[in-house]
């Protein structure tokens, strides 16, 4: 659907990106602008940058840019008529007509899947869904927890789940789009989660975007069965009960590895249990987490595939602004057999007793070596360092090597000094790192031309359509002298060339020109190429003289014969005048 100019105009002027970023990102203001670590990459230092003025940010990190439709976009994995609701909402205007037909295949999923989790719920009370009750109630888990939940049943057969949605007008289609039905391999179609113990997920709006089924057996497919990423649902940037969790005062979350270990824990009064959705932690998650938490509990199980889990979550959740603690859970093989057998209170003193992230990497690395060696001690110690040498603060560098230095039978003066010269070694390392990557920053070596437009040798001329385009943008009065001597069909850079061309089209159709008017019709590669072009711009002031340079650049790689041949009679006039002039 289209959005009338004047509703995006309101929108932006009545958007304060700072403001809307900020509830996303932790901003530190600098000057005229706002900087933070990117939501959508991990990184240490901060190279995300929010322009107020030009209501738009950039990532000189991953490249990501745009304007607040964009950001909401990405951050909240919406359309773009999503993200323009989302924003009218917030800023209190009435919404756009809404007749697209992506929102529209969005909107019918997430009412198919309220439905189907109305009619697994309903199957679950049947004398077909005897077994899955007597499941979870082999689980002990409470009729007040199953509701809660949402937990339900879907039957055995191929058809039953896909039968009723038919009824209830639901297409196949439908059906496929939203993972509730897949096609087998002779063309036909079946229920997907057939048979199976079925756990609703529900985003943090109270949309149920898709599901989780636990088989009962030991036979008939893999334990857990998940939905596929679909038009509503990405499983790696949501989690299962995080729209219970965010509910709760308490800013200390339990990620758990599995639907039951966190449904057992809420029953057991520890409210802010969460879990991934059958797949291993992600960095997005992390992110997800870092927004409500301020304390984040790992609790996986103590097998070595639990452990593998623990160190790779430990790394992940190193870049965010969240303190991480490691549970350790002693005469039970999760969580959930430990509260059964000892009791809620016994597990909150377990909860309390935590290790933090530097306590239990230090602890693996102890039970690797024989501190009683010298060898063992030595060992210990070199990889006691590499751990302190991380991200840990100087406060906590001081006390764990005052540790060291009592395990190790070594001065804590030694200690420190090997401490030292390690961080000194990855802070040049680090600088080495950082100095090959401004090689590859400048402006020339963001700039890709087709090879058939000469390569390398056209990076200035698509440099200086960079530069027309931005000022184009900043100062729109610009756009009037650009439009008389120049064409995008002279532009040797598509994306530079679709931009241009909308310009001239909002200026003939006499529409306000802004970066949000932009963003919305052009693709987000363009958007992102843009914003970058803003951003590097942000603090200069093209003067009339810039905006003739850059046109004679582009002028110039334009072969003579070929741009005469193409121009009017009055065109090549005045063209022929400007050469002599600049012989002159």
């Amino acid at each position: 659907m289209a959005i009338s100019p004047d509703y995006l105009q309101e929108l932006s002027q009545r958007t304060d990106i700072a403001e809307l970023v900020g509830g996303y990102v932790q901003l530190r203001r600098r000057g005229r602008t706002y900087t933070g670590l990117c939501p959508f990459h991990s990184e240490k230092t901060p190279s995300f940058v929010v322009y107020p003025e030009t209501a738009s940010f950039y990532c000189f990190g991953c490249g990501a840019g745009g304007d607040a439709i964009t950001f909401v976009k990405r951050i909240n994995n919406l359309d773009y008529i999503e993200a323009v609701k989302f924003l009218a909402a917030r800023a209190g205007m009435p919404l756009p007509d809404d007749r697209d037909d992506t929102g529209k295949i969005k909107r019918r999923i997430l009412a198919m899947n309220k439905d189907t989790a109305r009619f697994y719920f309903e199957q679950l009370n049947t004398d077909e869904g005897r077994a899955a009750r007597g499941y979870l109630r082999g689980r002990a888990l409470s009729d007040g927890t199953i509701r809660r939940f949402g937990l339900g049943y879907s039957p055995e057969g191929y058809h039953a789940t896909s039968d009723h949605l038919r009824k209830k007008g639901y297409t196949e289609e439908e059906m496929l789009a939203g993972g509730i039905i897949k096609r087998g391999q002779r063309g036909g179609t079946y229920d997907f989660f057939h048979g199976r113990v079925m756990f609703p997920i529900i985003d943090l709006r109270g949309n149920v975007i898709a599901f989780g089924g636990r088989r009962m057996g030991d036979e008939g497919g893999p334990k857990y069965l998940n939905s596929g990423d679909t038009p509503v649902f990405k499983k790696s940037r949501n989690m299962f009960a995080l729209n219970i969790a965010k509910r709760s005062q308490s800013k200390r979350y339990i990620l758990c590895e599995g639907y039951m270990d966190a449904i057992a824990l809420h029953q057991a009064g520890f409210d802010t249990a969460v879990a991934p959705l059958g797949t291993a932690f992600t960095p997005e998650q992390a992110k997800l987490l870092s927004t409500y938490a301020d304390e984040l509990v790992l609790s996986y199980d103590s097998d070595e595939a639990g452990q593998k889990a623990t160190r790779r979550a430990i790394g992940i959740l190193a870049n965010e602004p969240v303190k991480v603690s490691i549970l350790t859970v002693q005469g039970a093989k999760d969580p959930d057999e430990f509260i059964k057998k000892y009791g809620a209170e016994r597990f909150q003193m377990l909860l309390d007793g935590c290790n933090n992230a530097i306590e239990y990497e230090l602890a693996r690395a102890r039970a690797n070596y024989d501190l009683a060696k010298p060898d063992g001690r030595v060992g210990y110690l070199r990889d006691a360092i590499e751990i302190l040498s991380g991200r840990v603060t100087p406060t906590e560098r001081d006390v764990y090597a005052g540790r060291l230095a009592e395990e190790t039978d070594v001065e804590k003066k030694t200690v420190l000094t090997q401490l030292e010269a390690r961080l000194r070694a990855k802070s040049r390392k680090a600088a080495k790192e950082r100095e090959k990557a401004l090689l590859g920053e400048g402006a020339a070596a963001q700039i890709k031309v087709p090879y058939t437009q000469g390569g390398q040798k056209a990076l200035g001329v698509a440099f200086a359509e960079q530069q027309l385009m931005a000022a184009a943008i900043k100062d729109p009065e610009y756009l009037k002298t650009i439009a008389a001597r120049l064409s995008p069909g002279q532009f040797i850079t598509p994306e530079m060339a679709e931009v241009f061309q909308l310009l001239l089209q909002k200026q003939q159709r006499g529409e306000y020109v802004d970066f949000t008017q932009l963003s919305g019709e052009l693709p987000e590669a363009t958007v992102s190429l843009l914003s970058r072009v803003l951003a590097q711009n942000y603090d200069v002031g093209f003067t009339a003289r810039d905006v003739t340079l850059y046109m004679e650049r582009i002028e110039e790689s334009v072969p003579k014969s070929a741009a005469a041949a193409g121009m009017s009679p009055q065109e090549l006039e005045g063209y022929l005048e400007r050469l002599k002039q600049k012989r002159k």
